[in-house]
């Protein structure tokens, strides 16, 4: 059967678009590529859908006070109806920095670790493993968080640190345990696989030649790794940083256990903290006042535009970083 020729006066129409407009394409082949298309524009929907809901929800605590107002006040009162977000934006933006600083290092190095040192079949092991902790429900964490993590960091860590460093604000005050530290360690341990494997695939599309190049010219294992790898990487990490902070954002469960839970903005690690979802599900069900509802709802507002700005920046990056390595190639 002969084709029709492809039509050629929309420069803008995709491909496979292009020969589904066919007129010998099969009828199965444009049925699945309408339903593929309504699929697509349903996932769209339903994300709008969300930010149209906070946005309704949270109308009455915006009317009330104001964005502005409401995330500059540090007082936060449901008794006496005084909602004022910047301790929980305070504590929801330290304990995820902290996991930053914590996890970025570890997880590029296991990254490295996998791509470019261990054998293959030590590699793919150690890259299971570390993708099994993604796997790991977030209330287990919390678990160990409470039974194993709270009780070492009391009873040890944070009496020594205190000890050695307590004259910085960062390290003063009593150990409780629970409180910005452990909550940023606990987010440090979900949030490794995410950069890890995102680190990898960046590193696996760099061009084998570039690798061999700098070998070639006398450089060592880790001159190469330094030069040829983590140099033609930095927009790629920056990336994979960034989706493991939205990972680290909208963390509930885990945090909440942890945390301790108390809405407060003090310069030591070691204090109990509260962050922006682990007050949503604290007191969301026991809410009863339409200004506390809709002052949670502006809450998830606000971490639900942040959360999607950060991950739609570092999915950018990847993807423009992974393209350009791979036109190289």
């Amino acid at each position: 059967m002969k084709s029709s020729p492809l039509p050629m006066n929309n420069q803008n129409t995709s491909v496979f678009e292009k020969i589904i407009l066919r007129k010998d394409v099969r009828f199965a082949d444009r049925v699945f590529f309408w339903i593929t298309r309504l699929i697509a524009l349903l996932l769209v929907g339903l994300l709008v859908s969300m930010g149209l809901f906070l946005l309704n929800a949270s109308s009455l605590a915006i009317r009330s006070s104001g964005i502005v107002s409401f995330v500059s006040t540090s007082v936060w009162d449901p008794v006496k109806e005084v909602y004022g977000a910047l301790p929980v934006v305070y504590g929801t933006l330290v304990s995820s920095v902290l996991s930053l600083i914590i996890a970025f290092p570890l997880s590029i190095g296991i990254a490295l670790f996998v791509n470019e040192l261990a054998p293959a079949a030590i590699g793919r092991i150690v890259g299971f493993l570390v993708e099994m902790l993604a796997a790991i429900p977030s209330v287990i964490y919390g678990l160990w968080g409470v039974f194993v993590l709270v009780p070492f960091l009391r009873e040890y860590l944070q009496p020594w640190l205190i000890s050695k460093l307590g004259f910085f604000p960062l390290f003063e005050g009593p150990a409780y345990g629970v409180g910005l530290f452990s909550a940023g360690l606990i987010l440090s341990l979900m949030i490794i696989p995410t950069i890890s494997s995102i680190s990898r695939e960046v590193f696996a599309a760099i061009p084998r030649g570039q690798r061999e190049a700098a070998l070639a010219l006398g450089a060592t294992r880790w001159e190469m790794m330094k030069l040829s790898v983590l140099e033609s990487s930095k927009a790629g990490m920056f990336g994979a940083m960034m989706l493991g902070l939205g990972r680290a954002l909208g963390e509930t469960m885990a945090v909440t256990m942890v945390i301790g839970n108390r809405a407060q903005i003090v310069a030591s690690l070691f204090a109990p903290a509260q962050t922006m979802s682990s007050v949503i599900a604290n007191e969301y069900a026991e809410a009863t006042s339409d200004l506390h509802l809709s002052s949670l709802a502006l809450v998830g507002l606000i971490l639900f535009v942040v959360t999607f700005v950060t991950s739609s920046l570092a999915r950018l990056l990847v993807w423009r970083v992974t393209r350009s390595q791979r036109k190289l190639k």
